[in-house]
C-alpha cells in the first residue's frame, strides 16, 4: 500500500488514485471483500500520479482519512455521490486538528504555485513570449486560490473533480506525448540526412532499415490477457507446469498486495515478458520509450477487454469471466507497434509544418535581437566618441593653463628730483592726453 496502514478504499476513489493504488475501489459488492491480515514491513514507496499537485492531493487524503467521521462517510458513499460533490460537504464536520491541517497544506500549496507561475512568468518575459494568464489560472483549478488561507468543502470539492478529470485523460495526453516524440526522432532523421552527401545519405537509409528489421525480427508476441500469454507468465515467471493452469491461483499469485483486484501496475508487470521480446536496451535498434508505449497499449487493452464496470480494476469475478470468453481461448494476434505506426504522413506533415513556423519565428526574433544589439553597440560607439572628445577638451583646458605666461615684475623710475618712484608705464599703454598727469602719490 502507499499509505501506511493503508488507505480505505473510497478515500482511494476520492480523488481516482485507483489508477495508482492497490486498494479496494468503491463498490457494494466489492467492499464485502476481506482485506488481508496486515503485517509490521515497510511501506513501498508510491507510484507519482503524473499530476502537478500530486504531493498535494496525497498529503490532503493523508490526513482526512485519519478522522473517524470522515472515514466512516466514505464507506457509505458510491462513486458517483463523490463526484458530484456530496462528500465534500462532510468537510464540516472533520475534527478542529485536521481541519488546521488542511489549512496549513493549502496555505503551502498556494505559495508553491504563486512561486513557479512567478518564475514561469519571468522566463516567459525574458524570452519575449506572451503570458497566457489564463493558462496560468487553469493550474489553480484544484483549489479556491480567492481564499489562500482556509480549506474549505469548496477546496475538497475542486480537487475530486480535477483528479478525476485530470486522470481520466492521462493515458490520452501520454499518447499525444509519445506521438511527438516519434514525429520528433524522425524530423530529426530527415534533417540529419539533408546534410549528408549522396554516398551519405545511401548508406544511412541502408543502416535504418537494417535497424528496422532487426528489431521487427523477435519472438511472437502473445496477445495481452490471453491463455496463451498468461501460461507463459505462469511457465516462466512463476516456474508452474503450464498444464497445470489455474486462472483463479494465477490471479491470487499476481495479486501482490491480496486486496482482491488486479489494479494497473499489476496489470503492466503482466506484460514484462511479452515486452522483453521486442525490447533490448542493450540494443541500438529498441527505444525503450516505445516500450512503455507498448506496455501502455497492453495495458488499455486488457482493461477495456476485461474491466466491464470501468471502475479501472479488474476483480476476480471479472478475471474469471473474461477467461470463458472466446477471445482469452482463441485470440487474434497483437500487432506491436512496429505495425501501427504512432502518426500519420499527413501528422507528420502538420509537425513538420510547425516547426518550420516556429524556427521561423525565433530566427525572425534572433533578427531582432541582433539589431538591437547593432543598435546599442552604434550607440555604445557614439558614446565612447562623445567621451573621448570631452576628454581632448578636459586635457587641452589643462594644458592652457599649465602654458599661461606671468606677468614681468613692475618697474619703477624716480621722478627728476631722485624723490619717489614713478611707475613705470605699461610697454603698450597709451600717453595720457595733456592736463591728465598721473598723480603721484606724496609720502
Amino acid at each position: 500500500m502507499w499509505w501506511s496502514g493503508g488507505l480505505c478504499p473510497q478515500c482511494v476513489l476520492l480523488v481516482c488514485l485507483f489508477v495508482w493504488t492497490d486498494a479496494v475501489p468503491i463498490s457494494v459488492d466489492k467492499t464485502k471483500v476481506t482485506p488481508p491480515e496486515e503485517q509490521v514491513q515497510e511501506s513501498p514507496q508510491s507510484v507519482d500520479t503524473g499530476l502537478h499537485y500530486d504531493r498535494y492531493l496525497r498529503e490532503v487524503i493523508d490526513f482526512l482519512e485519519k478522522d473517524q467521521h470522515f472515514r466512516e462517510k466514505l464507506h457509505n458513499t458510491d462513486m458517483e455521490d463523490i463526484k458530484q460533490g456530496k462528500l465534500a460537504k462532510e468537510l464540516d464536520f472533520v475534527s478542529h486538528h485536521v481541519r488546521t491541517k488542511l489549512d496549513e497544506l493549502k496555505r503551502q500549496e498556494v505559495t508553491r504555485l504563486r512561486t513557479l507561475i512567478k518564475a514561469k512568468q519571468d522566463l516567459e518575459g525574458e524570452r519575449g513570449i506572451v503570458v497566457d494568464h489564463q493558462a496560468l489560472l487553469k493550474q489553480f483549478e484544484y483549489l479556491n486560490h480567492m481564499n489562500p488561507h482556509t480549506f474549505e468543502v469548496e477546496d475538497l470539492d475542486r480537487l475530486i473533480k480535477s483528479a478525476t478529470s485530470d486522470l481520466e485523460n492521462y493515458d490520452k495526453e501520454r499518447h499525444e506525448e509519445f506521438k511527438r516524440y516519434e514525429m520528433m526522432k524522425e524530423h530529426e532523421r530527415r534533417e540529419h540526412l539533408k546534410g549528408l552527401d549522396e554516398d551519405g545519405r545511401k548508406k544511412e537509409e541502408e543502416h535504418y532499415e537494417e535497424l528496422k528489421k532487426k528489431h521487427a525480427d523477435h519472438p511472437k508476441i502473445n496477445h495481452p490477457g490471453s491463455q496463451d500469454q498468461l501460461k507463459e507468465v505462469w511457465e516462466e515467471a512463476d516456474g508452474l507446469d503450464p498444464e497445470d493452469f489455474n486462472p483463479k491461483t494465477f490471479f491470487n499469485l499476481h495479486d501482490t498486495n491480496g486486496d482482491g483486484y488486479f489494479d494497473e501496475q499489476e496489470l503492466e508487470a503482466l506484460f514484462t515478458k511479452e515486452l522483453e521480446k521486442i525490447y533490448d536496451p542493450k540494443n541500438e535498434e529498441d527505444d525503450m520509450l516505445e516500450m512503455e508505449e507498448e506496455r501502455l497499449r497492453m495495458r488499455e487493452h486488457v482493461m477495456n477487454e476485461v474491466d466491464s464496470d470501468k471502475d479501472r480494476l479488474v476483480s476476480m469475478d471479472e478475471f474469471l469471466v473474461a477467461t470463458k470468453k472466446k477471445e482469452f481461448l482463441e485470440p487474434e494476434s497483437w500487432e506491436t507497434l512496429e505495425q501501427n505506426q504512432a502518426y500519420t504522413e499527413e501528422e507528420m506533415m502538420e509537425f513538420e509544418e510547425h516547426l518550420a513556423r516556429e524556427e521561423q519565428d525565433l530566427k525572425q526574433k534572433s533578427d531582432q535581437l541582433q539589431q538591437q544589439k547593432q543598435e546599442l553597440e552604434r550607440q555604445q560607439e557614439q558614446l565612447n566618441a562623445q567621451k573621448q572628445e570631452l576628454q581632448q577638451a578636459v586635457e587641452h583646458m589643462e594644458k592652457l593653463k599649465t602654458q599661461r605666461v606671468e606677468p614681468p615684475p613692475e618697474i619703477k623710475v624716480l621722478d627728476s628730483d631722485g624723490g619717489n618712484a614713478i611707475p613705470a608705464a605699461p610697454e603698450h599703454s597709451q600717453p595720457l592726453p595733456p592736463g591728465h598727469l598721473q598723480d603721484t602719490p606724496h609720502s
